[in-house]
This record gives structure tokens, sequence and C-alpha cells, in this order.
């Protein structure tokens, strides 16, 4: 009987203590985003390839524009417009897939570093720099160093 009120004791004073002890403290830093994509250089590749493409279709409107205006007769401009224009349409749209998809695997890249890195250095948490009012510590620095 007494071994069970000693047990039941040791039980219940193992339970107050684990309930009440000191949560760990989070450490938060921060990062500005802007900083770190615009040093990306794989967003500074993804930027240089869609000007490229940008102006390649502007090239291919001029031509497309040049061609139609060839034509003398109506009815073959009209149609060769047409064609133009599908095809027009058909390239932005593959454009803005491809740099969507890009785009998107630069931000998983990005994130992951910052989490990598972060990790690394002790911090349970990273806010974006422009959501933080006061506080955290700033390790965008650091950031820069491995994204690059």
């Amino acid at each position: 009987m007494k071994l069970k009120r000693i047990i039941a004791s040791a039980v219940i004073l193992l339970f107050c203590t684990s309930v009440f002890a000191a949560p760990t403290t989070p450490k938060i830093a921060v990062v500005d985003i802007q900083k770190v994509v615009a040093a990306s250089s794989q967003v500074k590749t993804l930027r240089s390839s869609q000007e490229a493409k940008n102006k390649e279709l502007a090239k291919f409107i001029k031509n497309a524009q040049a061609d139609v205006n060839k034509q003398t007769d109506a009815n073959k401009k009209k149609s060769l417009a047409a064609q133009y224009e599908k095809q027009l349409v058909a390239k932005r749209e593959a454009n803005a897939k491809e740099y969507a998809a890009k785009l998107k695997a630069a931000d998983a890249n990005i994130t992951a570093a910052i989490g990598k890195k972060a990790t690394e250095m002790g911090y349970t948490m990273v806010l974006p720099k422009s959501a933080v009012v006061y506080g955290g510590d700033d390790i965008t620095a650091e950031i820069l160093k491995v994204i690059k």
C-alpha cells in the first residue's frame, strides 16, 4: 500500500514538473527576401532568359506583320493574320508556363537554402523582414553567401 502511494506520488511529481517546465524559447530570424531573390543567380538567369524570349516574340510579331502587310488579297491577309495570331498565343502560353515552372523551382531552392542555413545557425523560425516590425536576428547577409 505504501509502495503504491510512493509510486503514485512520484508519477504525479514527474508529470507536474514536465507540465510546468519552461518551454524552449524560439530563436527567430528575419530575412530580406527581396534582396535574396535579386541576388539569386538562378533568378538572374531566369530573367535573362525571359528577356531573350520576349525579344524573340517581338521579332516574331514584327516579321508576322510584315508578312501580312505584303499580302494583297484581303482573304489571304485575314487568314494569314489569324494563323500568326494562333502561333503567337501558343508561344506566349508556352513561355508563361515555362517561366512559371522555373520560377517555382527557384522559389523552392531559395526557400530550402534559407531553411537549411537557418537550421544550421540554430534558428527555429524565419520570417520575411518586411513582415516584422521589431525583433528577430537579420540573417540576410549569411543567406546571400549561400544563394549566390
